[in-house]
C-alpha cells in the first residue's frame, strides 16, 4: 500500500493530520472564561528546557504533565485562592478525597487529631477505616468547642473543624481554637464548604488549612464533583508534596464547570439566602417543629458567633419535629414532597430534602431523646411555592 498524497513540503497526509492545527494562528482578543485545556502529555522546546521545568516544579506551579495540571485546573485553583484568601490551593476529584488527603498529609503514626463532633459523616468513618489501622488517633470534641482545652495531648498535631457544623450547624469560636492549637504545636484545618469562601473565611480566623466541597455552591448546578484545599504558605508544603506523590488531580472539564458556576456563585447564595430565610420563619410558627436550625435565626445558640464571624447565610435549613413523631409520619412528610427533592448533597439551584439520622451523626452530644431532624436545601425556586409543597408534606404527617 502506498504512502497517502504528499504535501508542497514533502509530508504525507498521515503526517499532517497527527500535527495540524496544534498552535492555530488567530488574529483578535481573547475569551472572556478561560479555555478548556486538556492535556496527559506536555511537549518542551528542548532537553534543557524539559530539566529546568521539571527541576523547579517542586516550588512552582509548572505546566509539565497533565497529573500535574493544566492551565484551567490553574486558573480554578487561583479562583479558590483567591476566594479563600489562601497562599495556593489544590484540586481533588471529590470532597471527601479532600478531606482524606488533609489527614494524610498532616498525620503520622502515633499523633493524635481532634475533630469536631459535628464532621460531616465520611469524615468520621475515615477516623475507623484510615486513622485507627495507622495509628493515628482521633477524639471526639463538642460541636460549639466546650471543654476541648482538656483534650489535647503532646501528641495533639491537629484539630479538625467543620463550622457551622453538618447537619444542624452548630458555629464554634474559630479564633480561640486556633489560637488554643497554635500554642500547642498544632495546626487548624476547617471544613469550609457551607461558607464557599464567601459567607466564611476559615484563613482570616486563624486556621492553617481550608477544604471545601466544590460539588456544593462553587459548582451550582449538581453536575460536577470536586474538592479543594486551600491553605497558608506556612502550611502549604506537606499538603503539596502529598498530592504530587500520590498523583492527586481532576479533570479540565471538570474543572471548567467549577470556574463557571463560580462567577455566579454570590448572586446565588443571596438568592439562596433570601429563600432559605422566609422558609425558616414559616417553619418556625409549625405546631409540629420543635427546633429550627439556622445560624442566621436569633433564637440559633450560635447565632453570635455567626454575626461576627460570618457574612451570610445559604439555603441550608434544618429541622427537628416534636418527639414522638415516628418514622412513619416521617417518611410520608418526605415522601409528600414533589419540589424538594429526595436526594443527597446540596448547593445546586434546586431544593432537596433529606431525613438526618443525628444518633449517627454525633458522639459527643447525645440527641437520644430528640425528635427527627429534617434538611432542606432551599433552592432557586419561589419560595410561596416551596411553603405550598411543605403544607402538603405537614398534611400527611400525622395521617395513617
Amino acid at each position: 500500500m502506498s504512502d497517502s498524497p504528499k504535501d508542497t513540503a514533502g509530508q504525507s497526509l498521515d503526517t499532517r493530520l497527527a500535527h495540524a492545527g496544534k498552535a492555530p494562528a488567530y488574529f483578535g482578543g481573547s475569551p472572556v472564561n478561560t479555555p478548556l485545556v486538556r492535556a496527559s502529555t506536555v511537549l518542551f522546546d528542548s532537553v534543557a528546557a524539559m530539566r529546568e521545568t521539571r527541576a523547579r516544579r517542586g516550588e512552582e506551579r509548572a505546566f509539565s504533565y497533565g497529573a500535574r495540571g493544566t492551565p484551567t485546573t490553574f486558573a480554578l485553583e487561583d479562583a479558590v485562592s483567591e476566594l479563600e484568601g489562601a497562599h495556593r490551593t489544590r484540586l481533588f476529584p471529590t470532597g471527601l478525597a479532600a478531606i482524606g488527603m488533609v489527614l494524610l498529609s498532616y498525620l503520622k503514626p502515633g499523633d493524635h487529631v481532634l475533630m469536631s463532633d459535628s464532621v460531616y459523616e465520611p469524615a468520621r468513618k475515615l477516623v475507623h477505616s484510615f486513622l485507627d489501622p495507622y495509628g493515628i488517633r482521633c477524639s471526639f470534641f463538642a460541636a460549639d468547642g466546650r471543654g476541648i482545652e482538656e483534650l489535647f495531648e503532646p501528641n495533639t498535631k491537629l484539630v479538625y473543624a467543620e463550622c457551622p457544623g453538618s447537619l444542624v450547624y452548630e458555629m464554634c469560636d474559630l479564633p480561640k481554637l486556633a489560637e488554643l492549637a497554635h500554642a500547642r504545636g498544632a495546626l487548624v484545618a476547617a471544613d469550609n464548604t457551607w461558607g464557599s469562601g464567601v459567607q466564611y473565611r476559615p484563613l482570616a480566623l486563624g486556621a492553617d488549612i481550608s477544604l471545601m466541597a466544590a460539588t456544593k455552591y462553587l459548582s451550582g448546578h449538581s453536575d460536577v464533583m470536586m474538592g479543594t484545599v486551600a491553605t497558608t504558605r506556612e502550611a502549604w508544603q506537606p499538603l503539596n508534596e502529598r498530592c504530587d506523590a500520590f498523583g492527586m488531580t481532576v479533570s479540565p472539564d471538570d474543572a471548567w464547570l467549577v470556574l463557571r458556576g463560580m462567577r455566579t456563585l454570590s448572586a446565588r447564595l443571596q438568592m439562596h439566602e433570601r429563600h432559605a430565610m422566609e422558609v425558616a420563619h414559616w417553619l418556625q410558627a409549625r405546631p409540629e417543629v420543635a427546633a429550627v436550625f439556622c445560624p442566621a435565626l436569633p433564637q440559633h445558640p450560635g447565632h453570635v458567633l455567626w454575626q461576627r464571624d460570618c457574612r451570610g447565610t445559604n439555603g441550608l435549613v434544618s429541622f427537628e419535629l416534636q418527639p414522638g413523631i415516628g418514622n412513619a409520619a416521617v417518611e410520608r412528610f418526605v415522601d409528600a414532597l414533589s419540589l424538594f427533592g429526595r436526594g443527597s448533597s446540596w448547593g445546586g439551584y434546586e431544593s432537596l430534602v433529606a431525613w438526618a439520622d443525628m444518633r449517627a451523626a454525633r458522639s459527643v452530644t447525645d440527641w437520644s431523646a430528640r425528635g427527627a431532624v429534617i434538611r432542606l436545601h432551599v433552592g432557586l425556586e419561589a419560595p410561596s411555592d416551596l411553603l405550598r409543597d411543605l403544607e402538603g408534606g405537614f398534611a400527611v404527617l400525622g395521617a395513617g
